[in-house]
């Protein structure tokens, strides 16, 4: 079964702090559905229309998984603390093996 990513780009950060709990409450919730960072924090460089901002790419068991992890109520949790803290491009890849 192929992998799951979730790549989240952070367009601007508005409340470090709002995002800061948001990382306390979302970073357990996101293991505990099986989670494995493969990268997390400033981009070391951007091009084209890319910004120089947060990144993060989580991998999980499944494409299946990520979404769960979304929608579970610890995450959504986390996005109500989030609120208006940051601007962010978030999508859900399935691996290709």
């Amino acid at each position: 079964m192929p992998k799951g990513y979730w790549v989240t780009t952070y367009r601007s950060i508005k409340d470090p702090a709002k995002v800061a709990a948001y990382a306390a409450l979302a970073g357990p919730v996101m293991t505990e559905h099986g989670c494995r960072y493969l990268c997390r924090g400033p981009a070391a460089v951007a091009h084209e229309q890319g910004v120089k901002e947060r990144v993060v790419v989580g991998e999980f068991p499944s494409l299946a998984a990520a979404i769960a992890c979304h929608d579970s109520p610890g995450y959504q949790k986390a996005l109500k603390v989030l609120a208006d803290g940051a601007v962010r491009d978030m999508r859900f890849v399935e691996g290709v093996e």
